[in-house]
Order: structure tokens, then C-alpha cells, then sequence
């Protein structure tokens, strides 16, 4: 059997593969959260990707609220220290690129926003939104305006509009920041935007020129994994706060039946996962101990039965705690008020009905088995002197008495060993009727 094609086949594979990795796609990757540690991660993972395929460019379509100054700063730095052009679309039409979002659109090498598109309103916030004095709201002003300066004019945008959506929180459509000069393209899509930019010579932030060619070349989706999916679900501080509570109430059915093992998994992975996810919020401790100390509240109320004041302290508490949780500058990275109510009213309730009923099972005296029998008052069917035979809930036992005991008197069990009864006497005698020995 002659063998000699299989040279030729392996020498075509490695054709086909050598020409597979230097096809020069545009790598496309979505950006439509806040800005924080995830979308930092994507967009660095997607401008590294892009160059190991030898892009011709990368494209983010972006829609955000804003978001974290610190992760907004870092996607700022690798998208102008990019080694391909990094083109911006603000897209689809009804979306915006607010606050962060805004700055991160001037950055790139090609801005661009499709019709009914907005952006702008960069003011700088704190954490909990709250209004600012005076000198703190000049020094985030400057810092932030300084920010804009550092890029903007290079890449030919208006620097003194840009600054006006810092300092007065203007906000700009898609064509009034064309006419502006904040953007340069507006398309309805990126196929759009593609074929308005085949040809153009673009300046990059290091000085150098690009001919940007994207004509037949297809427009790869480069999508989160699964870990920053997951990630960026528990990012909501919502869904953080619910595992939180889940976790808690779940560790502590598990300290009440221990053995059970499904609860503590269950818990232990939940609080797991909302820690891992506020390492990468700015969250703040003390809201965790407000949380916590509200489920000591709960369990003082269930053991000294105070009326509901100390659930009421511990709800008040733990609303507190939750709308502390998390010091977002936007509303979309801090907890709403709706969810804490939501979650803190029936934990609340739950959390002090299951340690009442706990409490309760404990302090009962048991009623079954040999213990059950102890403080039962029975009848003396023989004379017990001191030992005989009693008559305790219908059934006969071997007893011995503490003092001599009468035939048909009322004897009480104090206690109980190895089916032998230990009784006293009860001083009034019982009716029994014919007793048969």
C-alpha cells in the first residue's frame, strides 16, 4: 500500500491552519454592564485576543450606566495602550454610554453611536450618591477633567465639550455629539459602521497611522466565559444580598440538625460566592456586621420573648446593613430599597418562627420512651418495701420505692434504670377498685 499522499495531506492541513491564524478578522465583544473588575477583565481578555488572531481591529459595542472610577481609569489605560485600533459603538439605538461610559467612548481610537443614542452626564459621585461639599465636589471635578484632557485632544475630540459633561453633567444625543465633535460616526449598526470606515486613515494615541480594510471581513463575537457570567450575575448587589441572607438562614437550619448536610453545603457555598463577588464591589465591612448582628437580634427574640422588639431591631438592622452593603456610585451598583425590605421582613419572620420552635423543642419535656415516663404518677399494685409492682400509664413494672408504699397508692417515678422504676410516694391515695396481684 503506497503511502506517499500523506505528506501532501499534512502539508495542506498546516496551510489551511497557518492561513485560519493569520486571518485578519474584527474581534467584537459587548460591554452593556456597569463598569467594574468584570468588564475590565473582558475587555483586556478581548484585546489580547484580538492580537493573537492578528485582528485588523477591535470592536466594543457598549451600552452602561457608568460605573467605578478606578475600573473605568484601567480600561481607559489598555484601551490606549492597545497594539490595534479599538473602535467604540454605542448601540443599539435607545442605549446610552453614561458617566464612565463616556469617558471610555473617548478614549477609543473610533468613537461612533447609533440614532437615538446618548451619552455624557460624567459628573463624578461618591459612593452612596450623596451630595458633596464644596471642596470635595472641586477636587473630583478637576481629577475627573484631568482624566478627560489627558486623551481627548489627542484623539481629536473637543476637549472643552467633554469637560462641560463633567462639570455640568450635560448630556449629548448621537447627533448632537457628532456636530460636536465628540464622535466621529454614526451608524444604525456595525456592519454600518464597518462600511462607513473601509479606507479611512485613523491617528492612533501613539502618533501612528492605520488604514483601516474591513471590507469581506467577518465580525467575530468573542463572548464572556462562563465564570464572568456567573460572576457578572452575582455582581448585582441584589442578587448578592439574597445569597448573603440564603447562605445565613441555611447555616443556621444546619446548626439546628446538625447531620442534615444539604443546608451548610447549600450555605456555605452561597456565602462563598456573594464574598467572592463583593471582594470586587466596593462594599463596606461594617454593613456585614450590621447583617449578622441582626440575626442575633433574631435569635434573642425567639429566646426571651420580647414582643417583637428585638425583631423589629433586628429588621431595622438588617434593611440598615443591606442598603449599606455595597457603596456604589450609581443605582445600579447599590442595593434598592425594595430588595431590602424584601429580603429583611420575611427572613425576619422566618428566621425568628424556626428558632422559637427550636427553643421550644427543647425546653419540652419528652414524652415518649423510657425518659417520657419520668414525673408520671401510677399506683401501687403490690406493697412496695421497698421494692414491688406499680401501675404506670396501664402497664406494669418492677419499682422500687423510696419509703414503703401501701398496696393501691399513688406513687410518682422520679426515675428509671434498666426497666426498673424508682418511685415515690404520693401522700393521697388513689380509688382503684379490685386490684389483682
Amino acid at each position: 500500500m503506497r503511502l506517499h499522499w500523506i505528506p501532501r495531506i499534512a502539508i495542506v492541513l498546516a496551510l489551511c491552519m497557518i492561513a485560519c491564524a493569520a486571518r485578519a478578522d474584527v474581534l467584537k465583544i459587548v460591554v452593556d454592564t456597569p463598569i467594574h473588575p468584570l468588564a475590565v477583565e473582558h475587555i483586556d481578555r478581548g484585546i489580547r485576543e484580538a492580537q493573537s488572531i492578528h485582528a485588523d481591529a477591535l470592536l466594543i459595542e457598549l451600552r452602561t450606566p457608568g460605573g467605578l472610577v478606578s475600573s473605568m481609569e484601567e480600561i481607559i489605560h489598555k484601551i490606549l495602550d492597545a497594539p490595534l485600533p479599538v473602535i467604540i459603538f454605542v448601540g443599539p439605538s435607545g442605549n446610552g454610554a453614561s458617566s464612565a461610559g463616556f469617558f471610555i467612548l473617548e478614549s477609543a481610537d473610533v468613537a461612533a453611536m447609533a440614532p437615538g443614542t446618548n451619552t455624557g452626564a460624567a459628573h463624578p459621585v461618591l459612593g452612596d450618591g450623596l451630595p458633596m461639599d464644596p471642596v470635595m465636589k472641586e477636587k473630583l471635578e478637576n481629577y475627573a477633567a484631568s482624566i478627560m484632557r489627558s486623551y481627548a485632544g489627542k484623539r481629536g475630540r473637543n476637549v472643552e465639550v467633554a469637560e462641560s459633561a463633567i462639570r455640568q453633567s450635560k448630556s449629548f444625543t448621537a447627533d448632537e455629539a457628532l456636530e460636536k465633535h465628540l464622535v466621529d460616526y454614526i451608524a444604525k449598526d456595525d456592519a454600518d459602521l464597518l462600511r462607513q470606515l473601509e479606507g479611512k486613515t485613523i491617528t492612533r494615541f501613539d502618533g501612528s497611522k492605520v488604514v483601516l480594510h474591513f471590507a469581506n471581513k467577518p465580525v467575530r463575537l468573542f463572548d464572556l466565559t462562563l465564570r464572568e457570567q456567573i460572576l457578572t450575575f452575582l455582581m448585582n448587589p441584589n442578587i448578592t444580598l439574597i445569597f448573603i441572607a440564603v447562605g445565613l438562614l441555611a447555616i443556621y437550619i444546619e446548626f439546628n440538625h446538625p447531620g442534615a448536610i444539604v443546608p451548610g453545603v447549600v450555605g456555605f457555598l452561597a456565602i462563598l460566592l456573594a464574598l467572592y463577588a463583593l471582594n470586587m464591589l466596593p462594599f463596606r465591612s461594617i454593613a456585614l456586621v450590621l447583617l449578622l448582628s441582626a440575626f442575633v437580634l433574631f435569635a434573642l427574640e425567639a429566646k426571651y420573648q420580647t414582643h417583637g422588639v428585638l425583631t423589629a431591631a433586628g429588621m431595622m438592622t438588617m434593611i440598615l446593613g443591606s442598603l449599606l452593603l455595597v457603596d456604589g456610585p450609581i443605582p445600579e451598583l447599590r442595593v434598592k430599597l425594595l430588595t431590602a425590605l424584601a429580603v429583611s421582613l420575611p427572613l425576619g419572620l422566618i428566621t425568628v418562627f424556626l428558632m422559637a420552635i427550636a427553643i421550644r423543642a427543647r425546653r419540652n419535656k419528652v414524652v415518649t420512651g423510657e425518659q417520657g415516663l419520668i414525673g408520671e404518677t401510677g399506683v401501687a399494685i403490690s406493697a412496695l418495701s421497698p421494692a414491688g409492682k406499680v401501675r404506670v400509664r396501664g402497664a406494669l413494672w418492677d419499682a422500687i420505692a423510696s419509703a414503703n408504699v401501701a398496696v393501691g397508692q399513688p406513687v410518682v417515678v422520679r426515675g428509671i434504670l434498666n426497666l426498673v422504676l424508682y418511685v415515690d410516694p404520693v401522700a393521697q391515695p388513689v380509688a382503684l377498685g379490685p386490684v389483682h396481684a
